[in-house]
């Protein structure tokens, strides 16, 4: 018996077919269903202070707030040297970086967990979820890095610091996108394990905690001595908050093959954390 208007290849708008390879990232798939990164990314930018009194607000309140104690006690009481800067704008400076940092990893962390109930019922790219909450942390940091630009032009213009940006400043996209590409790296990496590994979801909150302070949030370079500097330069992410500082405030120790090896990693860590998550996405349904 012959059906009727039954569908042909020609009627199919997609055609879902397995990730067979191990960087199978699919830019173009993304890309069509940006309208659906769009959605998560309101959703999770609204979400966090949603029913809050003071809302967006505090994008603003927790950095300045954890300046000031950053300032009272690594400034004032252990007197850490900050190159000649203001304590309070070096604080401010990497806290904004380290709190983009910082978020991208901890709500990338969570992705098979907290969004299996919307995994298991709709087929999507699943790597618009993380992709999402990258973005919507960039959100959190704009706001957070024009607060930074506004104290950092107060200082200037009132005299109070003697502070000179360099050309490294025009690079500041580059080191926006080198932070964005790590969290999300580590973070997928991460989602990817605590699928079978739920103990790192406990881990990663206190373990990203310990790394600031081996991520120059503390201390600039200059503060490490000259023989141990290249241990801690292993930390890709002491790059881009040192990067950061020496381009607005023309101190600092800084040399291009910093960025070239900060990049590096990032992109390594990255292709690892893809091929990670398209491998677990195939049947992480029976763990989670």
């Amino acid at each position: 018996m012959k059906i009727e208007n039954s569908p042909t290849q020609d009627d199919w708008t997609e055609e879902i077919t397995p990730k067979t390879k191990w960087f199978d990232i699919r830019i173009d798939e993304l890309w069509r269903y940006r309208d659906l990164i769009g959605l998560f990314v309101y959703r999770d930018f609204v979400a966090i202070y949603k029913q809050t009194i003071l809302g967006p607000l505090w994008h603003i309140i927790q950095p300045l707030f954890t300046t000031i104690v950053f300032s009272v006690v690594f400034g004032n009481i252990a007197q850490i040297n900050t190159d000649g800067v203001p304590h309070f704008l070096f604080y401010l400076c990497s806290i904004t970086i380290w709190n983009y940092f910082a978020n991208s990893i901890n709500t990338t962390s969570n992705v098979f967990v907290t969004n299996a109930s919307i995994f298991g019922k709709v087929y999507f790219p699943r790597l618009t979820v993380p992709v999402a909450n990258v973005i919507s942390g960039f959100m959190a940091f704009t706001i957070q890095f024009v607060l930074f630009l506004g104290v950092y032009s107060f200082f200037i213009f009132s005299g109070k610091a003697n502070l000179t940006p360099n050309w490294w400043v025009l690079l500041v996209p580059v080191f926006a996108f080198n932070m964005a590409l790590l969290g999300l790296g580590l973070g997928i990496i991460v989602s990817s394990l605590t699928t079978k590994y739920r103990d790192l979801t406990y881990a990663v909150g206190f373990g990203v905690q310990l790394l600031m302070y081996v991520s120059g949030v503390i201390h600039p370079l200059s503060y490490i001595p000259e023989d141990k500097r290249f241990y801690i330069l292993l930390n890709p992410i002491f790059t881009v908050i040192e990067g950061f500082r020496f381009a607005f405030f023309g101190k600092g120790v800084f040399e291009p093959m910093m960025l070239a090896y900060s990049l590096g990693v990032s992109f390594v860590i990255f292709l690892i954390g893809v091929a990670l998550f398209h491998k677990v996405e195939k049947n992480f349904m029976d763990t989670v």
